[in-house]
């Protein structure tokens, strides 16, 4: 392990220990299926936004945000901050109708705006890409990095132990558990890479053109050129934003928590929360990459950039709390998978109005499928490493499966006309389009960058839902309830100014436009 001192040791293993200890502790109080898969609607404004921040932050995210900096430039980190104005934009728009519905999962709202086959539809896609891509994914890729500092251990066997630990504590203590290890592990990553960052800017006397001045021109540019193969300044106006939207406003994995909310004011408070620390990683994570070029200039791989600063620069104890905020990243996002996950199959395909099953049987049920998922995620997780190149395209099925899913809620939401039909149809049509563009783009026929061909097949699938629905309109009371109303926008009643949501949300967007000009 090299360079790792006990000092590192003692605080990887403790860290372990307080995340065992705090599923011990939920579970004891988690008995339905209420509390396992909603936190028993008792979720603060605090512990979400924490939550959504953890949750979001793998420990891919982490390695391939400091080496994508490191290559081509700052202009990763739009992912980024772009999560912030889609969490505003969701807290105006769509959490006061998603706990108005009091819905348990996100495809359960399409059922309740349209009808059953378009909600199995979308919560079979979603369980889909949680366990064969995020939840294998993730396990293997840390699995990749926690090897990079503990050589002794082989991937398959940190895929397995990592599997085990985050199935354990979740299976316990449901959302709850995940929630509440996720705060912890949102502190220890915040902390860890800030003091990275700043460990990284004292190498260069925390002297900005000094830190700056060799590297190439637009590095350090968040808006790039229209035929910039990385992230163009389209993509990042049409694409970023739509992939953007349906990762923060419709994935169960991260609508979870916000479901789980106590009631409106927190669950706004709570994304307005999490758009705000998503503002962080730019400047602890993207610019500490950027840098390294000045420090490392000839790393052959980019993706060895964040272990080096950690190997290179820290001094010991912070290389333990930096690789403790590793694993945290991979255990978060695992976790949050096989919550979402579970909770998809017992609420959307388990549960039905011919069988209803009591809170006791759901957590039961939810139990069962959380460690099953549990086991296949770590028996397909080493697998992956036999896939070679298609792995890597298969992380781009997300570019494929967002479109029609984006434009459903973006125009089904706010539009009265919209119907079931149109629905379906623009979701089997959108993701046929997005599969025959994603092969033209493998065989050299479709050369648009991604985040350019998810605008342009989101504006096709937009414009045929519009046209399917008034081709073919149907006369439909309910679901009409579950549109949105301006009066859902305004603040909660009898709530102090300073309580409002709006106000904090307009303190997000400011900081972004902020940082946009300052890093334009």
């Amino acid at each position: 392990m090299g360079f790792m001192s006990q000092l590192d040791l003692s605080i990887v293993v403790g860290y372990f220990a307080i995340v065992f200890i705090i599923g011990l502790v939920v579970a004891r109080k988690t008995e339905t299926g209420s509390d396992l898969f909603l936190a028993g609607r008792s979720l603060g404004f605090v512990a979400i936004g924490f939550s959504l921040f953890a949750s979001n932050i793998s420990s891919t995210t982490i390695i391939g945000l400091a080496g994508a900096a490191y290559k081509s430039g700052i202009a990763v980190s739009n992912y980024e901050w772009m999560a912030g104005v889609v969490l505003v934009f969701m807290a105006a728009f769509y959490i006061p109708v998603y706990l108005k519905s009091r819905i348990t999962t996100i495809p359960e709202f399409l059922e309740l705006r349209f009808n059953r086959k378009v909600r199995l539809y979308f919560s079979a896609i979603t369980i889909f890409l949680s366990v064969v891509i995020d939840m294998a994914g993730g396990l293997y890729a840390g699995g990749l990095v926690i090897k990079v500092f503990f050589p002794a251990f082989e991937v398959w066997q940190t895929s397995i132990i990592l599997a085990i630990i985050a199935g354990l504590y979740t299976a316990a203590g449901g959302l709850k558990a995940v929630v509440y290890t996720d705060v912890l592990q949102a502190i220890v990553l915040l902390v860890g890479t800030a003091m990275l960052s700043y460990l990284v800017f004292e190498r260069f006397d925390f002297d900005w053109t000094q830190a700056t001045g060799s590297l190439p021109d637009g590095h350090l540019s968040l808006i790039r050129p229209i035929d910039d193969s990385n992230l163009p300044w389209l993509g990042t106006l049409t694409g970023v934003p739509i992939l953007g939207f349906w990762y923060w406003a419709t994935n169960q994995y991260i609508t979870q928590r916000i479901l789980g909310a106590k009631d409106l004011p927190n669950a706004r408070w709570g994304a307005v929360l999490g758009g705000c620390l998503k503002l962080i990683p730019l400047f602890t994570m993207v610019i500490p990459g950027a840098m390294a070029l000045s420090l490392f200039p000839n790393l052959e791989n980019p993706d060895t950039v964040f272990p080096t600063l950690v190997k290179e620069i820290l001094p010991s104890g912070v290389v333990g709390l930096v690789i403790a905020g590793l694993i945290a990243a991979i255990m978060s996002s695992v976790d949050s998978q096989l919550n979402s996950a579970s909770t998809l199959i017992v609420c959307d395909f388990v549960q039905r109005d011919d069988r209803k099953l009591s809170e006791k049987e759901t957590a039961r049920w939810g139990r069962r499928s959380t460690l099953t998922l549990m086991i296949v995620a770590a028996l397909f997780a080493p697998l992956i490493a036999h896939l070679g190149g298609l792995f890597a395209y298969l992380q781009q099925a997300f570019a494929i499966l967002v479109p029609p899913v984006a434009a459903l809620f973006l125009i089904g939401l706010f539009w009265k006309k919209g119907t079931a039909q149109a629905a379906f149809q623009t979701l089997l049509i959108g993701h046929v389009l997005g599969l025959v563009l994603f092969i033209l783009g493998q065989v050299g026929i479709w050369n648009l960058h991604f985040t350019i061909t998810t605008g342009i097949v989101t504006g096709f699938s937009l414009l045929l839902f519009v046209v399917i629905s008034l081709a073919k309109p149907e006369i439909k009371e309910s679901g009409l309830e579950h549109v949105w109303n301006p009066q859902l926008a305004l603040p909660t009643a009898g709530l102090s100014w300073y309580q409002d949501y709006r106000i904090y949300g307009g303190i997000v967007l400011l900081l972004t436009a902020i940082m946009l000009v300052n890093f334009w």
